[in-house]
């Protein structure tokens, strides 16, 4: 067991690797020239982007087009940890809240989320998050240790803010838009039948159509893109971030600590993130390319590495156990227990009011300013 958990310290010494990176190349499982199917964003509302796919152009005639972003890349990754084998690894903790239970791993804003803040979780999450900002992230890593190993901002509170050590991202090169056109027939001619009244305007006919009861052309709409120069999933394990985390206590506590958190971030850096990722989108690994796993050191240098995330998970399981609460340590330490709690309705309702106060003020000081 000691052997096992000294195998990556190294990593965590001073004069470690800046980082880990992985290169992946996906093919769609169509085939090298299927089409693929990006997310679409809504438009800017002051910039020139006018919405569609996330595709940057640049002058020597080359593209790049974002295929999933870094937060819907963590977003797939971090509820594996609510399942085997990964779950033991850290606390279960789900918010109840009506008739739906949440795991505190599928929150979007992690330890920060409002369904989280407003919970019996509040001043417990608060405390950590201050602690935090004292430099101890032993209190976090007790409750939502996720969110030490993808990042979390507590925007609307005590502006704790942790940056993502593990960050992944799917690009596609150099591609070719497509479009596509398509028309909604319905099952029968309603107004015209008789079986609804005749459309007269296009207020009407906007319903009908909105409802199903009408034809709804589609034309040249976003339909894929045909990626020429391939598709690729660059992620990155930041080892120089991770040695800034620590906890209080003895040298020896923050390397136990410092272990349980690289065996968390490990365990997620080496899970392949490809896959259905949307509609149009299911992607594998490009078997005529291997995957590139390096670590990266201070002076550039790059070193292959070999990563098995099945050895991983077990470096991942020994450092967990050490890290858990020991009754001799003088201080709170190691990974919390599982718990169950209830959403506070009443504390949702005092954050509204108390943000809406807050608003009407800054309006009312800022017309004030505008009178003088």
């Amino acid at each position: 067991m000691s052997g096992l958990l000294e195998e990556f310290d190294s990593w965590l010494r001073p004069s470690g690797p800046a980082a880990l990176v992985i290169r992946e190349w996906l093919v769609p499982v169509e085939g090298r020239d299927g089409v693929v199917f990006p997310p679409t964003f809504a438009a800017s509302k002051d910039g020139p982007f006018k919405g569609g796919y996330n595709i940057d152009r640049f002058t020597d005639g080359t593209n790049v087009c974002l295929v999933d972003t870094v937060g819907s890349q963590a977003n797939r990754i971090e509820p594996i940890f609510a399942a085997e084998p990964y779950c033991g690894l850290v606390p279960q903790v789900v918010v109840v809240a009506g008739a739906k239970r949440v795991n505190l791993l599928e929150a979007g804003h992690r330890a920060a989320d409002a369904l989280v803040r407003c919970s019996e979780l509040q001043e417990e999450l608060q405390s950590a998050f201050r602690a935090v900002q004292s430099g101890n992230a032993g209190p976090l890593a007790r409750i939502a240790p996720t969110s030490l190993v993808f990042g979390v901002w507590d925007s609307r509170d005590t502006q704790a803010k942790l940056p993502r050590l593990v960050a992944s991202t799917i690009r596609a090169f150099n591609v070719k838009e497509l479009t596509r056109s398509a028309v909604y027939i319905p099952a029968t001619d309603y107004d015209k039948s008789g079986l609804l009244d005749e459309a007269h305007d296009e207020k009407i006919k906007g319903a009908y159509a909105e409802r199903g009861f009408a034809q709804v052309p589609s034309s040249a709409t976003p339909g894929g893109v045909l990626a020429d120069g391939g598709i690729r999933r660059d992620a990155a394990l930041h080892l120089a971030t991770l040695r800034t985390l620590t906890v209080d206590g003895s040298g020896e506590d923050v390397l136990c600590f410092r272990r349980y958190v690289l065996g968390l971030a490990l365990t997620a850096f080496s899970f392949p993130a490809s896959g259905y990722l949307r509609q149009g989108c299911n992607l594998v690994q490009d078997p005529d390319k291997p995957i590139e796993c390096v670590a990266v050191h201070r002076d550039g240098r790059r070193e292959a590495i070999a990563l098995d995330h099945g050895h991983v998970i077990a470096y991942a399981r020994a450092a967990s156990k050490a890290f858990d609460l020991d009754p001799d340590r003088e201080i709170a330490f190691g990974k919390g227990p599982d718990r169950e709690v209830p959403f506070d309705a009443k504390a949702a309702r005092t954050e509204l009011n108390s943000g809406a106060d807050g608003d009407a003020k800054k309006a009312k000081k800022s017309e004030s300013r505008k009178r003088l």
